[in-house]
């Protein structure tokens, strides 16, 4: 019986990071004769863009929040100083 791989802890690596990660599946990719070998290396890759995207809109989330609380702060120093 085969051993099940674990997937990997990606929830420590920046975006960035695992960009590069990617980067480097697609490469070897490109460069592969025999694709019928490189299954494991497209659901790594898959597994890959699914977290990248979920800390993408987690960021994104983040920003949009923090500036709208940006926003909220420079509304109330204005109605202040009116």
């Amino acid at each position: 019986m085969k051993d099940k791989i674990l997937p990997h802890d990606y929830d420590q690596f920046s975006i960035e990071e695992l960009t590069e990660k990617a980067n480097k599946i697609i490469d070897s990719l490109e460069n592969e004769k025999d694709l019928n070998s490189s299954v494991e290396s497209y659901q790594e890759l898959l597994r890959l863009n699914n977290i990248i995207e979920k800390k993408f809109y987690k960021n994104l989330k983040s920003i949009g929040e923090k500036t709208k609380k940006k926003i909220e702060d420079i509304i109330k120093t204005n109605e202040k100083k009116a």
